[in-house]
């Protein structure tokens, strides 16, 4: 029998990061920035400790809470409550995000030292943080995309925290807007579920499910479910950053480095992850849903991949690849492999923050430059950084016993036992996609990590030498250096996970009893779990037969190619792309997406504006309800003013001519009886 979480325990985990994100905003200045990032971290450290105290009782007790909290409002039949829904997914949830903000926290000490707003910063991330687990712990749509809009709004004053920054502004509307274009077709959805089913609840609206899945949208042959189902995706994809709703995600880079590694590789992008996996109950009854899923998330996967190739800015090429894994996860959730979608996002989560951060080491390094042309042989000068990136790159491309290698390569099997329609197109994008996740990861790595030193040439600021500099010696060449502790030890912890989370957690998450009652999966129509089940003899096992796959062999021609193009012989690759020049083009302008919603979307838009502006404000509103009354009005009193002179004699002949018309009205008929007589 499971045992019953305690409701104040669980209000501990989101609450205490919301006190630290209060006391950091609005009190900064009074307890400075010593206590900013103490009563933050200590926030973080908090709900952390609490979230491993949960998923462990959850593991090892099957302990659950599905309850509400508050009740806001009640409407007829419908609830509007605040509630928790703790189970084994929402467990590894809370101790993923609250982990990879408590490093992002602790990071954050050394990366944004000399910046004016580093109290600020640490209450947005510390909201951010609130925000979250607030989504993740959900029991009910109202709560859901109250999480879900609360990230979108804290990303945004995230990723435009430098506001005097023209490019950090432009990011963070673009983020902002494409977020929103997203956040519609989800409301849309939830709000299918409100009118149809006639509840918030999760519980609830599940158990309606069977019911929903024989319904037609109105006035068409539509599926209902197969309509919410594709809106739900539709908040995923802009949350989630799948295609064509991705491109507001490499622009995000414009914000300072921490919040790259906490939006972009363990909460918010993972965010439309978690909701389908959430929403499996309602998935598995459209298998068209299932197929848009599975082929947006190819697209993503591959594509993304792709524009990872010809990136210089050592961040753009960790978002590009954040892109592309993000399609990974979504392709598992097209396969109905939501468990090995969720896992993914575990293993991702550590090793993406890892890379995130281990980039932002790199530009303290450089003295914030992050172009990987000017980098090279760091390997000397940064140890910590180097293997720290090195160990989190092999988990990145799938090497075996490394974290990313089981949720990966369970995802390429979980797409090649689909039947579903898109299946073979997906399979081809996911392994295709291994090679060129393991080229550009490793171009950027040998670039950043080896090679000729190209950063001689920087005009560096010169060291704090403080009392070891030699009286008139400035002649030292500066060159990078280590970062501090508080920057090196975040990457050390998140290394450890990075290499060891999936070997010893593949298990009971793909294949134990983990995620029973957090994830549906129609196991008589959908087979893929079944068969990684009945292939799967043990973590041991599956690496070692990873190492004869084809997968393997991609990776590792992908490191072998990048070796000999920027190691061995540089000329290559540009010989490549001169003789590929109108491909290269297309990739340097992300394959015209922006151009295109700049050109037709905004331009429409702004069209669409303009007519309404100078039609519906201007002419109709101003100029025939407002202005136009006002004529009107100004011309019957300009015909009643020449009949209101103000003298007696006329008033009387009006007087007498309206008694003589009243006259002739009433005895009219008579007269004209006796006329006729």
């Amino acid at each position: 029998m499971s045992t019953q979480l305690s409701q104040n325990l669980l209000l501990v985990v989101p609450l205490a990061p919301l006190v630290g994100a209060v006391v950091a905003g609005f009190f900064g200045k009074t307890v400075g920035r010593r206590g900013s990032h103490i009563v933050t971290i200590l926030g973080v450290l908090i709900s952390f400790i609490v979230s491993a105290m949960v998923l462990k009782a959850v593991a090892t007790e099957g302990a659950r809470y599905n309850a509400t909290v508050y009740e806001w409002m009640v409407l007829g039949d419908l609830k509007m409550e605040v509630g928790f829904l703790v189970d084994g997914l929402t467990a590894m949830m809370m101790c993923v995000v609250t982990f990879v903000s408590l490093m992002v926290h602790i990071y954050t000490i050394g990366y944004m030292e000399e910046d004016d707003g580093y109290q600020r910063f640490f209450s947005y991330i510390s909201l951010f943080t609130f925000s979250m687990l607030m989504l993740v712990m959900s029991n009910n749509f109202l709560q859901l995309f109250f999480g879900w809009e609360a990230v979108g709004l804290v990303s945004y004053l995230l990723i435009g925290f430098w506001y005097k920054k023209p490019t950090a502004i432009f990011a963070n509307l673009k983020a902002f807007l494409v977020n929103r274009v997203g956040d519609f077709g989800f409301i849309l959805g939830i709000g299918l579920i409100v009118a149809f089913a006639g509840t918030l609840s999760y519980s609830e609206a599940f158990a309606k499910a069977p019911e929903l899945a024989k319904l037609t949208f109105p006035n068409s042959d539509w599926m209902l479910l197969t309509v919410t189902c594709i809106c739900l995706f539709i908040g995923a994809m802009g949350k989630s950053a799948q295609f064509p709703l991705h491109v507001w995600l490499p622009d995000s880079m414009e914000g300072p480095t921490p919040i790259s590694a906490l939006i972009h590789a363990a909460t918010m992008v993972t965010a439309g992850i978690f909701m389908v996996a959430r929403m499996s109950p309602l998935f598995e009854l459209s298998d068209t849903a299932l197929n848009f899923v599975l082929v947006i998330g190819a697209i993503t996967a591959l594509f993304m991949g792709f524009l990872g190739i010809i990136q210089n800015d050592i961040k753009r090429v960790v978002a590009y690849s954040t892109l592309s894994q993000l399609g990974y996860m979504t392709v598992a959730l097209g396969a109905s492999a939501y468990s090995v979608a969720v896992f993914h996002l575990m293993t991702h989560a550590f090793f993406k923050a890892l890379l995130f951060l281990g980039a932002g080491s790199v530009i303290i390094g450089m003295h914030h430059d992050q172009d990987i042309r000017n980098m090279g042989g760091l390997r000397k000068y940064m140890p910590i950084t180097w293997i720290t990136s090195l160990l989190g790159s092999l988990a990145l491309i799938g090497t075996p016993f490394f974290a990313g290698f089981y949720s990966k390569d369970s995802i390429i099997e979980a797409v090649h036992a689909s039947h579903l329609p898109g299946a073979q197109f997906a399979y081809f994008a996911v392994v295709l996609g291994v090679f060129v996740t393991a080229f550009y990861s490793f171009r950027m790595y040998f670039l950043v990590f080896h090679g000729k030193e190209h950063f001689h040439h920087k005009p560096f600021p010169p060291e704090d030498h403080g009392d070891h500099e030699e009286p008139g010696d400035h002649s030292e060449v500066h060159v990078p250096h280590e970062s501090p502790w508080v920057v090196t030890a975040p990457l050390v912890l998140l290394a450890i996970p990075s290499v060891v989370i999936g070997f010893l957690t593949i298990g009971p998450m793909l294949f134990g009893d983990f995620f029973k009652d957090a994830i549906f999966v129609n196991l008589a129509q959908h087979h893929a779990m079944k068969e990684l089940a009945e292939g799967f003899h043990g973590a041991t096992a599956m690496a070692l037969h990873g190492l004869m796959t084809l997968p393997f062999f991609l990776a590792l021609a992908g490191v072998v190619t990048a070796y000999v193009f920027y190691m061995v012989a540089p000329a290559i690759p540009a010989a490549i792309a001169k003789a590929l020049s109108p491909i290269v083009r297309v990739l340097e302008n992300k394959y015209y997406m922006d151009w295109f919603n700049e050109h037709v979307f905004a331009a429409g838009a702004r069209l669409l504006g303009m007519g309404l502006w100078k039609g519906g404000d201007q002419g109709l509103i101003d100029g025939a309800l407002i202005n136009g009354s006002a004529r009107a009005v100004g011309g019957i009193a300009n015909l009643t003013r020449l009949i209101q002179s103000g003298y007696l004699y006329w008033y009387a002949l009006v007087m007498l001519l309206g008694v003589f018309g009243l006259l002739t009205w009433q005895l009219w008929p008579t007269l004209s009886g006796l006329v006729g007589r």
